[in-house]
């Protein structure tokens, strides 16, 4: 009987044929040196060209690689959604999978989260390695993020967190929900750790997100965020 898993990494993948290959290369060589019993789950989120065939032929030889196929494309929080519901582990890591995160930072934030010293870890892509016009459209919506939901939060849409498994279960869900992990995690009560990781130009593929999805869109939903977060119930219990 195999050991229950400890980490689960999830990659959202949207159109990433030229990525998934090196990706998953890349995450097991990571994941192996934790030396913890582990699962990677690959969200195809509806891909028009080769990267399910390409996912498809990687898992071959990889039994800890899982893939899950939505039908349709249905967006970054529905992908990520569906993973979180398949995991199997103690912990859930996510990742992007467009090689823009460094796979090897996901110890630097899976051992606060393990030994108790914060219920979600969150990368901080304080040196972005971007074109300048997709900076500043980030800059300018984790600024307004950061200041209306004063959840201390730099860089609350980074891909790259760790999460005690408890977490994203509490989350609500709607779509662009991504982007709020750790405000939605602190309106549940949890802790939250930002940490600073590295980030690498996109070398191949293109960016799903531009100025409409990255600035104006997320500010509408931070309404709604800002909504649940004043209309949260809370409370302690026990049964006697």
């Amino acid at each position: 009987m195999s050991a229950p898993v400890k980490l689960s990494l999830l990659t959202p993948c949207y159109n990433e044929e030229e990525n998934v290959q090196p990706l998953v290369e890349e995450c097991f060589a990571a994941l192996q040196k934790f030396g913890v019993p582990f699962e990677m789950i690959a969200i195809d989120d509806g891909s028009t060209d080769g990267t399910l065939r390409r996912l498809l032929a990687l898992r071959r030889e990889r039994p800890e690689l899982r893939i899950i196929h939505l039908k349709e494309r249905r967006g970054q929080s529905a992908a990520l959604l569906a993973g979180f519901r398949a995991a199997c582990g103690e912990f859930i890591g996510t990742i992007d999978a467009d090689l823009q995160n460094d796979p090897a930072d996901l110890m630097v934030l899976f051992g606060p989260v393990e030994r108790g010293e914060c219920d979600l870890a969150s990368g901080w892509r304080k040196k972005r390695g971007d074109s300048w016009l997709r900076k500043i459209s980030t800059r300018i919506a984790n600024g307004i993020r950061k200041r209306f939901l004063q959840d201390g939060m730099n860089d609350s849409a980074a891909p790259m967190k760790v999460y005690r498994r408890e977490v994203p279960q509490r989350f609500p869900t709607f779509n662009g929900m991504h982007r709020f992990y750790p405000a939605l995690a602190v309106l549940q009560g949890f802790r939250v750790l930002e940490i600073p990781v590295n980030h690498r130009p996109r070398g191949r593929g293109q960016s799903k997100y531009g100025v409409w999805n990255r600035v104006f869109r997320a500010t509408l939903d931070m309404f709604g965020v800002a909504w649940l977060r004043k209309r949260a119930i809370r409370y302690e219990a026990e049964e006697l």
